[in-house]
Parts: structure tokens; C-alpha cells; sequence
């Protein structure tokens, strides 16, 4: 099934259940009114929205009504833990080239990863609010995951299995930003703003032969101003697959239900797939000619992620934001 979440003013909006070609949609009231109630109540919730769900698709749902990505927040508009990884070590490689520096032998056996904001996650189609170009303002698109509980010292292929639901990430970089706070030996902070996702969080079933061990098996489509720049392969060169990345946070803790896992940016070897983050674009000119000519964005550009699968269908919406700039007072 899908799901996603409408604006209603209130802080975490209101569950809906969407159906398969995204072109209707269902409040979910009378089985639960936001998507963290369904989470921490899996078992006995889903069946019914899977119900509503069955009666969406074959146009006998009471109240369905067009599904506006415009109205939506992120499904879950905010999340007890953001953890984004670097799935994709063709990135860490691109990126460590361009500065001539070697990537370390454990990068390849043990995930990297780090715990971003999730107290305020904007909509698929809300602006990338900045307060200065010269932030050096990135897109990144990722694949993400949602999860239920997962316990301390689950194996990866364990944690699998703790998977609920699956989207598409918009984990913006303020690049410029990243130096300096990397130096503190923190990590990132400022650097990483508020994350966008797609208008709807898709189940597993939904995505057939796409999901294979752990690994979404789609096409990545990134638009930056209007020019297609990234068809990436999400699953084959995805390094640490989520399982992987799940149990990476589990070595020591508990995950709890309601628990959002990023890809980091999908990358591929071939250059010629373009790419899904303008930093890995610079760094492929750096490589390439000694310097980056590509610039980060600018206050009014827009840019779009999407999947689709092998119909043509968008299988989770499509992310389309602008960059727009901070406002005084």
C-alpha cells in the first residue's frame, strides 16, 4: 500500500492511504490519524488500511478524492531518529579522489553514518528555505527507509525484516558549510538542513522484483532546473544494503518503530549516469580537469527526484522543490 500525509496546520497533518497510480486518495480517520500510530501499532492497523487500501484501487472506496502531492508533508512529518548512511561507496570514492585522499579500508566493511535532524522534515514540494548562497546549497537524492522496532545486536539480514516502508529522500547539503565543521571532528551539524521526502511511503509488496536484499532495484531521476542530470541505479553498486545499515545503528542501541534510514547519495561508477548530488559533479570535474566549474544552487532553482517503475508509473511521487531564499523576521 501507500501512504502519505496531508497539511492540516497541526505539527503531523493527516494520514492518508493513496492509491497505486497515485491519482486518489483516503483520509484514514476511524483507523488512525497519523502514520506514527500505525508504526507503533503495526500488526493491528496495517490490515485495515490494506482493506481501504484494495477498495481505493478498485474504485470503491466511499470518499476517495484527488491526490494532491502539493498538500502533502513528508509521510512521516517528524521522526524519533534521521540516520543517514553513505551506502553508495562510489561517492566516498568520487569525492576522496577529487581531493587526492585514500579512502580507508574499513570504509568498505563498515557503514558510515551519521544522525541528522528529524524534528522538522519539509514536504516533497515545500521550498529548500536557505539563509545564503554562499552556504554552497546541495540537492542529494536517496532512497529511505522507515522502520519498525528493531532490537539491539540484530543481524543485517534480521534487520531486513524490520523494514515498513520505503521513499525517496532529498538529504540537502550546505556544502561550504562541511569543511569547517568536519574539522571540529563533530561531524555534521549546520551543514544539514531540514530533509524532504517524497509524497508517499510505499510497502514493500508494492515494489515486487524492485526489492531485492535489502536494495531498491529502480532508476533515480534527478531535474535541476528542467535538465535531467542523474539516472542513477539505486540497487546494484549500493554498497551496505538497508539491513546492513540498520544493524550498523543496532551494534549498540535499539531502533524503535518510527525510525527513518537514509541510502546517501545514489552513485554509480558509469560517469555517463550522471549523477544525483552536484558535489559528486564537482568532484568528477576536479578529477577530470583539475577544478570545478559546476556551481551549487542558486535561489530559485528548482529541482525534481523521482522513481518510476518498469510501467512508467511514478512509484513514489516526485520530490519537486525550490530553492528559495530566508526571509527576515
Amino acid at each position: 500500500m501507500k501512504l502519505a500525509t496531508y497539511k492540516d496546520g497541526s505539527r503531523d497533518g493527516q494520514l492518508l492511504v493513496v492509491s497505486r497510480d497515485l491519482s486518489t486518495a483516503h483520509y484514514a480517520t476511524g483507523i488512525a490519524s497519523k502514520l506514527q500510530d500505525v508504526l507503533d501499532d503495526w500488526n493491528f492497523m496495517s490490515p485495515q488500511l490494506q482493506d481501504l487500501y484494495d477498495s481505493l484501487n478498485n474504485g470503491k472506496a466511499r470518499h476517495a478524492f484527488p491526490f494532491e502531492t502539493s498538500q502533502c508533508m513528508a509521510p512521516l512529518p517528524r521522526a524519533y531518529q534521521w540516520a543517514d548512511g553513505s551506502a553508495f561507496i562510489n561517492h566516498v570514492e568520487l569525492v576522496r579522489a577529487a581531493r587526492k585522499s585514500d579512502v580507508p579500508d574499513t570504509f568498505y566493511t563498515d557503514p558510515l553514518m551519521y544522525q541528522g535532524g528529524s524534528d522538522d522534515f519539509i514536504g516533497p514540494t515545500d521550498d529548500v528555505v536557505v539563509a545564503s548562497e554562499a552556504f554552497g546549497i546541495d540537492f542529494e537524492a536517496e532512497i529511505a527507509v522507515i522502520t519498525a522496532d528493531v532490537g539491539m545486536g540484530t543481524s543485517a539480514e534480521q534487520a531486513i525484516e524490520g523494514i515498513r516502508l520505503v521513499m525517496l529522500a532529498n538529504d540537502v547539503s550546505l556544502r561550504n558549510l562541511i569543511p569547517g565543521e568536519l574539522a571540529k571532528g563533530f561531524g555534521f551539524f549546520q551543514s544539514k538542513p531540514a530533509t524532504a521526502f517524497s509524497p508517499v511511503a510505499v510497502t514493500i509488496d508494492e515494489l515486487g522484483d524492485a526489492w531485492q536484499g535489502g536494495r531498491l532495484h529502480m532508476m533515480l531521476q534527478s531535474t535541476w532546473n528542467g535538465r535531467k542530470v542523474g539516472m542513477c541505479e539505486a540497487g546494484p553498486e549500493m554498497t551496505f544494503h538497508f539491513g546492513q545499515l540498520i544493524a550498523h545503528i543496532c551494534k549498540t542501541r535499539n531502533v524503535r518503530a518510527g525510525s527513518v534510514i537514509g541510502s546517501g547519495t545514489v552513485s554509480n561508477k558509469d560517469w555517463t549516469h550522471g549523477y544525483s548530488c552536484i558535489a559528486e559533479k564537482r568532484a568528477i570535474e576536479t578529477i577530470e580537469s583539475g577544478a570545478p566549474v559546476t556551481e551549487f544552487m542558486k535561489f530559485g532553482d528548482t529541482i525534481r527526484i523521482e522513481a518510476k517503475g518498469k510501467d512508467g508509473q511514478s512509484v513514489f511521487g516526485a520530490i519537486d522543490q525550490k530553492v528559495a531564499a530566508l526571509q527576515a523576521g
